[in-house]
């Protein structure tokens, strides 16, 4: 019977992670995701903003709204804040991060332990054999994302009217099937015609996140 229910359900058993045992194994993954951020010399520099400057500011209802839409089973991050928390208490925390992230956006800084991260390496294969075979996957405290939400959303409201037509990536309601739906569409529609060609390219970059430097 368990079978047959792993069968249906497209059952995937679950790889299991290194354990802190393994301090060696541990520090040297610590390294490798971290090679791009030692080899970087640049310096963090703080743009000084001009006087007739204004920050946009948020409201205790958009706060509120942000914090009712969290979803209740995602992980928590570092600071072990559960989603199920934030959004049970929106109504009580919405006045008092309204105000963390008004401070935040006037003085274009962000607090310190919103920035904090906890890295789980999680295999891209069933039985990984190098360090590239694990993908870094970051837990941030679930409330800095509420606030990258929120400015986002305006950030997309200002950029709307620039933005390409047939971009689809980062847009809402547009996924990869509708980019190829609208590329064999358009190329369909090209071949109509006598005495026509295309030419496409396609690139793959494997394992981008690991090789590029961010």
């Amino acid at each position: 019977m368990w079978q047959g229910i792993q069968a249906i359900s497209d059952y995937k058993p679950s790889h299991s992670t290194p354990t802190a045992t393994n301090v060696f194994f541990l520090n040297e993954l610590n390294d490798f995701y971290a090679c791009f951020e030692r080899d970087n010399k640049e310096t963090a520099t703080k743009i000084a903003s001009s006087t007739d400057h204004s920050p946009f500011t948020l409201t205790s209802s958009d706060v509120y709204t942000a914090l009712s839409r969290i979803n209740a089973r995602k992980a928590a991050g570092p600071d072990g804040i559960p989603g199920r928390v934030l959004r049970a208490c929106a109504e009580q925390l919405a006045g008092v991060f309204t105000d963390i992230f008004n401070m935040s956006l006037a003085q274009a800084a962000v607090p310190a332990c919103f920035k904090s991260t906890s890295i789980v390496p999680v295999p891209k294969h069933s039985s990984p054999t190098c360090l590239n075979d694990y993908r870094p996957v970051a837990l941030t405290p679930i409330i800095i994302k509420c606030f990258e939400r929120l400015v986002l959303t305006h950030l997309k409201d200002s950029l709307q009217s620039s933005l390409d037509p047939i971009q689809f990536a980062y847009r809402g309601n547009r996924s990869t099937e509708d980019a190829v739906s609208i590329a064999l569409h358009s190329v369909l529609t090209h071949l109509d015609s006598t005495n026509t060609y295309a030419r496409m390219l396609f690139v793959d970059f494997s394992s981008a996140f690991n090789t590029v430097l961010p």
